[in-house]
């Protein structure tokens, strides 16, 4: 279950490499948009704004965030639905997903249809973390290799379930398309609050950790959590009230059938 609250408790900070991502799309006149893992709404609400005729479409796998979306009352058709079914109709202009597909293994291959089946000229804008080489994902896979939680807890986990941006770029070049890929590294702030958990361990409650907290029981996870809450302090300490903590993410915006446009 994703919770919006603890989703948002960095909302700025998350909110960024979205608006980084779409900086990049100059599509004009979309005719439908579409944002897939649109999460509680307010960065696909956005996107409304700035194509105010077109029809904008947000869907996400989690009820809750569905209905937090729901909520904004935007000028957004929000509906439950998984990416991995999601095809794109043929007025589709622009498609959106934003630290989503991390969760898709298959994802390579839904790329490869998309941008097959998006109309000519249309815009694929993509960002993911990458920072599962990070001292926290490193932390999170050791403390989750002990005896006390292996079972339950590593084939959860995925050591680089994406690729850099060449790898992006080189796949969605051979699907014809015109392509601008980059990374960034962050540098998130956060503050440390004394007698509250460790900024990096609140980051980390609202994405990676979910699934590890769905997999133990409340006992279990008070556990597992104090465990890793002393190896982030050791990684990440405190200087000045606040915890400097990089964040590598990948970025690709691709325009679809724009590489045979050019060429002719």
């Amino acid at each position: 279950m994703w919770d919006p609250a603890t989703y948002l408790r960095y909302g700025d900070e998350r909110s960024r490499p979205f608006h980084d991502l779409v900086a990049r799309v100059a599509a004009d006149g979309p005719r439908t948009v579409v944002d897939l893992g649109c999460g509680p709404g307010q960065l696909t609400a956005t996107l409304a704004a700035r194509w105010p005729a077109a029809r904008v479409v947000g869907l996400d796998s989690s009820p809750e965030m569905i209905g937090q979306a729901t909520a904004l009352g935007a000028p957004v058709e929000f509906a439950v639905g998984d990416v991995r079914d999601w095809r794109p109709t043929p007025d589709v202009d622009v498609v959106v997903t934003n630290a989503v597909l991390q969760w898709v293994p298959e994802h390579r291959e839904l790329l490869r249809r998309w941008a097959h089946d998006l109309p000519a000229g249309a815009w694929l804008a993509v960002q993911v973390p990458g920072n599962f080489d990070a001292p926290s994902h490193r932390a999170l896979r050791e403390v989750a290799r002990r005896p006390a939680w292996r079972d339950d807890l590593l084939p959860l986990l995925r050591e680089a379930p994406v690729d850099d941006p060449a790898g992006y770029a080189a796949l969605l070049t051979g699907a014809g398309c015109a392509v601008d890929a980059w990374e960034t590294t962050y540098v998130h702030l956060l503050p440390a609050r004394p007698a509250a958990a460790h900024p990096v361990l609140a980051w980390m409650e609202g994405t990676a950790l979910r699934p590890v907290r769905a997999a133990l029981d409340a006992a279990r996870w008070a556990d597992f959590r104090a465990e890793l809450e002393v190896r982030l302090v050791e990684a990440y300490p405190a200087r000045d009230g606040q915890v400097y903590f990089p964040f590598r993410r990948v970025f690709v915006v691709a325009r679809t059938g724009a590489r045979a446009e050019e060429n002719q």
